[in-house]
């Protein structure tokens, strides 16, 4: 699994840039192989039980089998080219699935399973090409090209030795039907109703496309995680890889800058340049933090707080922003109800010249016992004390866990992914909220709380979801009066919310102040920005000022002057009038025009019965002459 997100110790080594052997594992161990079973089922001279050790990638199907039938490719035995078509190892309707025999040697082992997965392949069995003890398929040294496709490789495989993969190859090329069973119900132990396992990390975001992987699988496995701890289903416990610099490089420049505790418990440079950006002690303090905000939460009795901590972290404190370093740890702590006495406390002193006991305990865990075998890559997941081998995927790692529980003991998890998670009852997850509103950027999801400012009623909010949410765009004011300031006295309310323009709050005319906590009536009359006409008299009300002037003047606030109420009364009186000639004058034009149209429309209609009396028209019969009856009568 280590190939995702991290490198084995030796590739470190050089990757650091440090050359000189500078950082050591704290003691020497083993690496264990992780195996599973193969059956073979026939032909009868090959039948019986052989070891096959599980590859570090794809999907083991952990706590189940799969039978299929062997293939051999006659070209491309390698695998390292495609194949010459996508359904080549596709079986047939009915038929058993094919596990794709292919030589180890020329091309990475993931790219070999890649092809075959893309020709059709449901598992891939890899035959050694030495006569070696079996090791696990791995990518030591993933490069750009790789990382494309190993996180899409879905299927099972398996490395086999070389004399009981010739032995397959011979019977596969004589013509015989070769069945087997590849079974991984005891690749985990499971001998009860619980499983512990354990997580090993970093909190490091600026190593590309590993640590993306890796903080995705913490993201979406946070829910199932939470659930089975929250249920007593399981124990989880994280931990940070962490090497110490030789007592003869103490005093250098990479130590100084990478380590803590004088050389103690050292991490990589970040950015693997000691001249930018933040330096490895950065990682290894934080990852400190990270284990003691465990401690704490745990001694709480809420274990599960870690998962929050780690992914709201990454999501808030990142490198590239600048932001990771305490301030923003403690403001993530703050919003988790954490006790950051206690975490300050628990981490101890960086710069003694001493031991530290949570990372000293890191180091010694690291050395591998009993069926665990050392841990030198990051990530390694670890399930009821067996290294983990296959994708850090959610639902990968979930059947994992899932295999480690005696049988018919399994958690609502195992069984189904229909699941929630009810994280937003508890402090509302950390989350922004409005209880004045009721409104909550807290949302539960299969894979955990979410920190997201809500829509609600028709209006959206913006914001980190944190700390803030903020309503935008239309009908902000109707909720909790857009966050503005509001008030209202005798009858009459004024607001700082504007629905137009760039959203902020302004405090309406008449006042002044931020427009958020609080806006402070202006006193026109005393600062004389009204009511300065020689004959006015001023007098402030809230929001607004009452204008008076002497004798019978009347005021008109539009142009701030007196005039004579008569002067007034004339000119209301003449207005009166110009309005009324106006109504008069519009009444006798739509009369002529009435008139005018209906004496043409009499000209035209006698017009046309007088021609008809001469010229019948073909579409009519011939009009009554009337003059001509009144003579005959």
């Amino acid at each position: 699994m280590g190939r995702y997100v991290g490198f084995p110790l030796g590739f470190l080594l050089v990757a650091w840039g440090l050359g000189l052997g500078l950082w050591a594992p704290p003691a020497a161990g083993r690496f264990v192989v992780e195996k599973n079973s193969l059956m073979v089922i026939s032909p009868s001279e090959l039948k019986g039980k052989h070891d096959s050790a599980i590859g570090n990638f794809g999907i083991p199907q952990y706590g189940g089998s799969m039978a299929g039938a062997v293939v051999y490719p006659k070209e491309n035995a390698r695998a390292c080219d495609q194949f010459s078509r996508s359904d080549l190892f596709k079986p047939k309707a009915g038929a058993l699935p094919n596990f794709v025999l292919i030589d180890r040697g020329d091309c990475l082992f993931a790219k070999k399973v890649w092809n075959a997965q893309n020709a059709g392949a449901s598992a891939v069995l890899v035959v050694d090409d030495k006569n070696e003890p079996l090791i696990t398929m791995d990518l030591p040294r993933e490069d750009d090209e790789a990382a494309k496709y190993i996180e899409n490789i879905t299927i099972p495989s398996a490395l086999i030795d070389k004399k009981f993969g010739e032995q397959l190859k011979k019977a596969v090329r004589s013509g015989e039907m070769v069945n087997v069973n590849l079974d991984w119900r005891e690749a985990v132990p499971h001998p009860d109703d619980r499983v512990e396992y354990e997580l090993w990390t970093n909190s490091n975001d600026e190593c590309g496309t590993k640590c993306d992987m890796l903080m995705d699988f913490l993201k979406a496995f946070k829910g199932v995680a939470q659930l089975l701890e929250k249920g007593g289903y399981s124990q989880f416990t994280p931990h940070y890889i962490t090497w110490y610099c030789p007592q003869a490089f103490i005093i250098s420049k990479q130590c100084k800058s990478q380590c803590i505790n004088n050389g103690r418990y050292c991490a990589p440079d970040p950015e693997q340049d000691f001249s930018t950006g933040y330096d490895g002690k950065d990682v290894v303090i934080e990852n400190l933090r990270q284990l003691c905000v465990f401690r704490v939460a745990n001694e709480s009795k809420r274990p599960w707080i870690w998962w929050d901590y780690v992914t709201d972290f990454h999501i808030r404190c990142p490198m590239k922003e600048k932001k990771y370093n305490k301030d923003c740890a403690e403001t993530v702590m703050k919003s988790l109800g954490l006790d950051i006495k206690k975490v300050d406390q628990c981490m101890g002193d960086p710069n003694a010249d001493s031991e530290n006991p949570i990372l000293k305990m890191e180091q010694d865990a690291q050395v591998g016992t009993g069926s665990r075998g050392d841990v030198t890559i990051l990530p390694t997941l670890i399930v009821n004390n067996r290294q983990y081998r296959g994708k850090l995927e959610k639902k990968a790692v979930l059947k994992a866990i899932c295999a480690g529980f005696e049988e018919n003991t399994e958690p609502p998890a195992c069984l189904s992914d229909d699941i929630e998670t009810n994280e937003c009852l508890d402090n509302n997850g950390g989350c922004w909220q409005d209880k004045a509103s009721n409104i909550t950027a807290c949302k539960d999801t299969f894979r955990g709380r979410v920190c997201e400012c809500p829509a609600f009623g028709g209006v959206q909010f913006k914001g980190d979801g944190y700390n803030n949410c903020e309503a935008i765009g239309p009908g902000r004011c109707r909720i909790n009066n857009g966050g503005c300031w509001q008030e209202s006295r005798d009858g009459k309310t004024y607001s700082a919310c504007q629905e137009s323009g760039d959203g902020k709050c302004q405090c309406p005319a008449g006042f002044e102040g931020d427009g958020v906590k609080a806006c402070e009536d202006i006193n026109e009359c005393k600062k004389k920005t009204a009511c300065q006409c020689p004959d006015c008299s001023c007098k402030d009300t809230w929001g607004s000022y009452d204008c008076t002037c002497s004798g019978d003047l009347l005021y008109i606030k539009e142009h701030d002057t007196c005039i004579s109420k008569k002067a007034s009364e004339a000119k209301v009186t003449w207005a009166a009038v110009w309005v009324l000639l106006i109504v008069l004058a519009v009444a006798a034009f739509g009369a002529y025009a009435i008139y005018k149209y209906r004496l043409r429309s009499y000209m035209d209609s006698e017009i046309r019965a007088i021609m008809a009396q001469y010229m019948p028209l073909d579409s009519q019969g011939e009009v009554p002459n009337h003059s001509h009856e009144e003579d005959h009568a």
